[in-house]
């Protein structure tokens, strides 16, 4: 049995997105840039995904969270929302870890934009083809 902390906190990455997680024992409230997360994350697939490790574990009604994201889009914010509030859960009750990397909830989306490279219009688009 592990200790539970009174207050964990937690940081998630994803694309170019970082999202500070704070998390307490509480009723189920989620504020994200102190807004409600209806508010926040409008699509219902953002939505889930910063509920996933919640909902996976059990705990959505017993604990509150507090986001801080900046940078990125919609989905790279939800992802680092995901990610931070699985690590700060694995702070706040070491037991649940197990049932976190299950769901791979743990692990860091390696996956970024490619950069561009000179002589080309992209990362790896180059100049149309001439014959004549």
């Amino acid at each position: 049995m592990a200790a539970i902390v009174e207050e964990a906190l937690g940081t998630g990455r994803r694309k170019t997105s970082v999202a500070r997680v704070r998390i307490r024992a509480g009723k189920g409230q989620i504020r994200i840039n102190n807004r409600e997360l209806d508010e926040f994350f409008v699509v219902p697939q953002d939505r889930n995904a910063v509920l996933a490790p919640l909902v996976h574990c059990e705990v959505r009604d017993s604990v509150d969270v507090h986001i801080r994201v900046h940078g990125g889009g919609t989905t790279g914010q939800a992802g680092a929302c995901m990610q931070g509030i699985a690590r700060a859960l694995m702070k706040h009750d070491s037991d649940l870890e197990p049932k976190l990397r299950e769901k791979t909830f743990l692990t860091r989306d390696a996956r970024m934009k490619e950069r561009k490279k000179y002589g080309l219009h992209g990362a790896r688009r180059g100049t149309q083809f001439s014959k004549r």
